[in-house]
């Protein structure tokens, strides 16, 4: 019994979405009539339809889902509506697949077996052997093809008659059809003793071709998937976890947060946690793409579907189910997957009206040649060949099977890719804008230097500091606190504490106020700078950031302290600056800090432009101006300081640390902080947009030059059907050398 769901409209989204497996799509005309025909039911504002994922996505304010799935039904196709927050199981779909696969290959089988007696009488000519199989045992074999294994395309063609929509069924149907009715004609109008030249062997292979193209298809579309199925089986059945000092194991799907999991040597880990006990080598390399397994101990945070190499682990749970890190991974691969690039609209439009104009061509084709010729057979087998060779295939699996297999390879390798849309674009970057600190340095600065002011005992100073300093979570004050630390600074309570975005903080402390930050912050409570001015301006003068701590309390003002900062870049930030130049790519180091600092890293890594002293909410101006400039601007940034520049630019390129993956933040989510994926981002958007133009090059190329040839009667119906077959494997096998695809080392 089917549940009619109204899918309706809340206060905090206003917008819904459904996801539908559609099945019986066979062709680019396909889904275009799916679309056209989700799109037709009320309250339906978008539906996007993926042939090589069998899926349709549809969002709306308002729509009744049983209304939709009646509608593609009505259209001639068999839809049901899934729950797209609900991971598929990968396991029974891959089954599924198997077996369908092998019901294919047998359907192959046998008409081969049934085609080639049909063939013996053409194959024995070409050796000078007339003998051909009697007229009744030709029909026999011919017919068990066109009526029992060709049955699957007169169902397709009647729905899509009935919808009056055209599809690669009815063009082959009406193809098969013909070639076989015209032998039948033949064979019934022939005398007594007389032997007609039949062709039931042009229907009964061209079924056969086809049948394979479609047992190549299913198996290349299977391997397109293999992405999110591995990341699928990184999730293990069971989780053991500690209850009342006991350990149990339990299914996933009962442990809650806040639960407390054991983790033993070579255990896969269930979910997402915060170290409690242990220390151990973290694999995780299926979900970064790091090769080498990382050391992680007491309160480092883990991700599911990792694997503890060596220690025993003793985790509190953070993530469960979708909240993990691998199911949002997963769920971003797959909408990426799903999205649909500009250029498959382009080639939607043309699909839509493909069909119908192959339908007159092929009429024209027939009449041209009866009125010409005046031989009926000719007329009807070029207008067959016409109908055979512009299956529309492959037109419709080039550009999702290369976005399918390019995202997939990207995710193998650490590099989320949002949307089909960012994939594309990606291509015609023109400028990379750096955020500096973490970014294109390690992210670690050590305090080299300090000076104070003479009536300023040291350890006082660094109290100071490190008070300020203790709930900071950005570099520099994670680098004071280190120091503070190391040199006997004790920390003491704060109050009235407040952040200055991109210049420091201020609190107080016993009642004093005192700031700690860039020249900005210290200026702006009017402390004079020129008692260090010369010492700060020597610290920047070699490449380092220094910060000012000073006590602004009114009417008692003075700097305390100054405190320079160094940071080492990361050893692949060189290889990845070069890399990009060679691509004539344009970099540019964006960063808060002084011109000093900033001009002596970017000479350091070989930066082609330098813009210093900008403040996060100035960063976005800066891209502005750059894409105002006719660029196309990709920012590289941590996804969280640089939300608003990533948000700014054309691609937003967020360095995830750790588990804390800003996937939201950006068109492009780069797992792990190794910049050569930067350069990875950009060469497999260039190499699938290729793939695709490639695929599409084929598509076409077979129909442009194979419809004249097959009309002015140079193919015949089996070789166009081999043709046809031909071009949707080869688009398929050209998207599938992606597979193999890997970022370059560039340290």
């Amino acid at each position: 019994m089917t549940v009619s769901t109204q899918i309706m409209p809340s206060h905090v989204d206003n917008e819904r979405k459904t996801t539908l497996k559609v099945d019986d799509m066979t062709c680019a005309s396909c889904v275009a009539r799916v679309e056209k025909a989700a799109a037709s039911v009320a309250g339906v504002s978008s539906v996007t339809v993926n042939l090589a994922t069998e899926r349709a996505y549809v969002s709306g304010t308002w729509f009744d889902q049983k209304e939709v799935e009646d509608a593609l039904t009505k259209a001639g196709y068999n839809a049901l509506a899934i729950d797209g927050d609900e991971q598929p199981d990968f396991a029974a779909s891959s089954q599924d697949k198997q077996a369908q696969s092998r019901r294919e290959l047998s359907y192959v089988l046998i008409s081969s077996g049934l085609s080639l007696p049909l063939l013996a009488g053409m194959l024995g000519s070409s050796f000078g052997v007339d003998w051909v199989l009697p007229g009744w045992v030709q029909l026999l074999l011919a017919a068990l093809v066109q009526f029992w294994l060709g049955s699957r395309f007169y169902i397709g063609a009647f729905k899509a008659v009935r919808a009056r929509a055209g599809n690669m069924d009815l063009l082959v149907a009406l193809g098969t059809s013909a070639a076989f009715g015209l032998s039948l004609y033949l064979m019934g109008s022939s005398k007594a003793g007389e032997v007609p030249h039949l062709y039931f062997e042009a229907s009964a292979v061209l079924i056969t071709f086809v049948l394979l193209g479609k047992w190549l298809e299913a198996r290349a579309k299977g391997q397109t998937a293999s992405a999110i199925r591995a990341l699928m089986q990184l999730r293990p059945d069971v989780a053991r976890i500690r209850r009342d000092s006991e350990e149990i194991e339990i299914p996933l799907d009962q442990v809650r947060i806040g639960d407390t999991v054991i983790l033993r040597p070579g255990d896969r880990l269930p979910v997402d946690g915060k170290i409690l006990e242990g220390h151990s080598l973290i694999d995780e390399s299926m979900l970064t793409g790091e090769s080498l397994p990382v050391e992680k101990s007491v309160g480092d945070k883990v991700t599911g579907g990792s694997i503890n190499v060596d220690g025993i682990l003793v985790l509190e749970t953070t993530a469960i189910g979708g909240e993990t890190v691998l199911a949002k991974i997963i769920r971003l691969v797959e909408g990426a997957q799903a999205s649909k690039a500009a250029v498959q609209r382009l080639v939607d439009k043309i699909s839509a009206i493909f069909v119908p104009i192959v339908l007159v061509i092929a009429i024209l084709t027939f009449s041209a040649w009866y009125m010409y010729g005046g031989v009926v057979e000719m007329a009807i087998m070029a207008a067959v060949s016409v109908l055979v060779i512009a299956c529309p295939c492959a037109l419709g699996l080039a550009t999702p099977t290369a976005i399918m297999v390019g995202t997939g390879a990207a995710a193998k390798h650490g590099i989320l890719i949002k949307d089909a849309q960012a994939l594309e674009q990606a291509r015609t970057v023109t400028v990379v804008a750096f955020d500096k600190t973490g970014t294109l340095t390690l992210g670690k600065p050590e305090v080299t230097e300090t000076a104070m002011a003479p009536e300023i005992k040291p350890q006082f100073a660094l109290s100071v500091a490190a008070s300020l300093q203790q709930s900071s979570t950005h570099p520099l004050g994670k680098a004071m606190m280190t120091h503070a630390k190391q040199s006997g600074g004790k920390a003491t309570k704060v109050i009235n504490f407040k952040n200055h975005a991109g210049m420091g903080v201020t609190a107080t402390i016993h009642g004093q106020e005192f700031a700690f930050g860039n020249r900005k912050l210290i200026q702006q409570h009017g402390v004079s700078l020129s008692a260090f001015i010369d010492q700060a301006s020597a610290m920047e003068a070699k490449g380092y950031t220094v910060s000012w701590l000073a006590e602004v309390t009114p009417g008692s003002s003075n700097v305390l302290s100054i405190f320079s900062f160094g940071d080492r870049p990361k050893p692949e930030a060189i290889g990845t600056i070069l890399a990009l130049q060679d691509m004539n790519v344009q970099t540019i180091m964006l960063t808060g800090d002084n011109e000093g600092a900033a001009n002596y890293m970017a000479n350091k890594l070989g930066i082609d432009q330098v813009i210093a002293g900008v403040l996060p909410s100035d960063k976005s101006q800066v891209v502005q101006s750059l894409k105002a400039g006719g660029n196309t601007v990709a920012m590289v940034g941590d996804g969280i300081n640089d939300a608003p520049a990533l948000a700014a630019s054309d691609i937003g390129i967020a360095m995830a640390t750790g588990s804390d993956v800003a996937m939201h933040a950006a068109d492009i989510t780069l797992m792990r902080g190794d910049l050569g994926l930067v350069v990875g981002a950009l060469d497999i958007s260039r190499r699938t947009y290729s793939k695709i133009r490639q695929g599409l090059f084929w598509a076409f190329i077979y129909n442009f030059v194979g419809i004249p040839l097959a009309a002015f009667g140079y193919l015949s119906p089996m070789i166009a059907g081999g043709a046809m077959a031909l071009s949707s494997i080869s688009v398929l096998l050209n998207a599938l050398t992606l597979r193999g695809w890997s970022p370059k080392t560039n340290t």
